[in-house]
């Protein structure tokens, strides 16, 4: 089960979000969202779990609590849907008068 934690302080590691969720279960997968231009953290993450019982509990468990002074926003991952890339509009209008 894919979960995602919301309002990481910034200097979070992804081992130390590992060790967090690990006392809950096994941790198949963990990954901190890095800004693509300055490789800098930007306040969430998502950790992947293989039990969902397991993934529960750490939700109940860890959300509401703090790591490095920031309250931690925990819940299931909602599937990541396509984004279109477009804005709208734009297109030229044709006057047929």
């Amino acid at each position: 089960m894919n979960i995602y934690v919301g309002n990481l302080p910034y200097n979070t590691s992804e081992e130390d979000l590992r060790q967090a969720f690990e006392s809950f279960g096994e941790v198949t997968n963990v990954n901190i969202i890095k800004d693509k231009f300055t490789g800098e953290s930007r306040g969430f993450g998502f950790v992947e779990m293989a039990s969902k019982d397991e993934a529960q509990a750490a939700i109940s468990g860890l959300s509401g609590t703090e790591m490095g002074g920031r309250t931690l926003n925990i819940n299931e991952a909602r599937p990541r849907t396509e984004r279109s890339g477009g804005g709208g509009g734009g297109g030229r209008r044709q006057n047929n008068w």
